[in-house]
């Protein structure tokens, strides 16, 4: 397990930089800084680590070409930046990684990637093939495609899909602001940063605000999102700023830089993973304090008795969220019942759903196989 002390130990590293730390504030790329991160993440493959960037800023790089003031509002609109801008940033990527003797290639991936099983597997043994040739991968979430139905919803959590889908042992993300604070830090002048985060609790969700800036779309709730499932996946995650000269060296080198969420010790087999993180949660149930307590110590299903409310519109055979009363989440798990029989019997013992529905074709609401517990 990944702490400060043992960061250098890491081999495989998935470093994640925001829109705001590509661009000026006027919106055009930041070529001192991709120039500096490009030089920094060579020389980590020099040293025989296996590199992957996750990298915003496409459509910032289409605006600037398309001549755009303002982001477009449009999904058609901020599209087509999308599609200019992706070319425009991986020859940029390109030239100056190859100034330092570097191979990349661009992978685009969207979230039906990581719903369906077989792209799942494929997107990882892409991305082992090409690590296995020393190519740097540079992924970005298919923007030119991708709807909102489909869309992962940021780079942020798309970082933390990569990471799981290759066995990463450190996630870095770097931000426009140092990492976690007590309060929001812009506002809040008492605001102390949060050097380690060991366990993600409701309390720590809450810490995290909205979007940051105006050039990007995840704030820090969605880098604490990420953090669940970077950690939970057996990797350690580090939120640092990308402003920071040296930062990656810096965070490798075990210096108090940013937030560090340390992992969970166990990494969810390959199915477990993608069952908790590669498929939408359609909604979620909520449960009493003995079933929690089942759930976390016993292995036990989900059964009807223990859930006292159910929020969404899901069916037989998606994937829902199991939470506690105080809202944490507990597990998620693929579900044997509709939302709306699940109101029907939620509370009721095993032998009563008979009773209440009519037919039984399972005792439990989610089947222990079928559930990944995340705490």
């Amino acid at each position: 397990m990944l702490t400060r002390e043992n960061l250098g130990n890491a081999n495989r590293i998935v470093v994640k930089v925001g829109t705001s730390t590509l661009t000026h504030a006027t919106g055009k790329l930041n070529l001192l800084r991709i120039e500096k991160l490009a030089r920094e993440l060579s020389d980590l493959a020099n040293q025989g680590k296996q590199i992957i960037l996750v990298s915003s800023g496409a459509v910032s790089a289409g605006m600037d070409r398309l001549g755009l003031k303002e982001k477009p509002k449009t999904i058609p609109e901020k599209q087509a930046a999308a599609a200019v801008g992706q070319g425009i940033l991986l020859h940029i990527y390109e030239k100056m990684f190859g100034e330092y003797g570097q191979i990349v290639a661009q992978v685009l991936l969207t979230r039906a990637d990581s719903v369906n099983r077989k792209r799942y597997t494929n997107s990882r043994n892409t991305l082992f093939a090409l690590l296995s040739h020393g190519v740097i991968p540079v992924i970005n979430e298919n923007d030119a495609v991708a709807i909102d139905e489909l869309k992962i919803g940021d780079n942020d959590t798309l970082s933390a899909m990569v990471a799981s889908i290759i066995d990463a042992d450190l996630l870095i993300i770097l931000s426009d602001i140092e990492g976690v604070y007590t309060a929001n830090p812009q506002t809040n002048p008492t605001a102390v940063l949060l050097s380690e985060i060991a366990d993600i609790t409701p309390a720590v969700e809450q810490l995290a605000g909205g979007p940051g800036t105006v050039g990007g779309t995840g704030g820090m709730y969605t880098k604490v999102q990420a953090a669940k499932i970077a950690v939970n996946s057996g990797v350690t995650m580090v939120i640092a700023s990308g402003g920071r000269d040296g930062v990656v060296r810096d965070i490798l080198q075990g210096q108090k830089v940013g937030t560090i969420f340390i992992s969970k010790e166990n990494r969810l087999q390959i199915r477990k993973r993608w069952l908790a993180f590669g498929v939408k949660v359609c909604g979620w149930v909520t449960v009493d304090k003995g079933c929690e307590q089942a759930l976390l110590t016993g292995g036990s299903s989900l059964l009807a008795a223990g859930i006292t409310a159910v929020n969404g519109d899901f069916e037989l055979g998606n994937t829902i969220s199991v939470k506690s009363a105080n809202g944490r989440e507990l597990a998620r798990g693929i579900t044997n019942y509709s939302a709306d029989d699940v109101r029907k019997i939620m509370g009721a013992h095993t032998n009563e759903i008979t009773q209440i529905l009519g037919s039984k074709p399972y005792n439990e609401i989610v089947h222990r196989d079928n559930l990944v517990v995340l705490v």
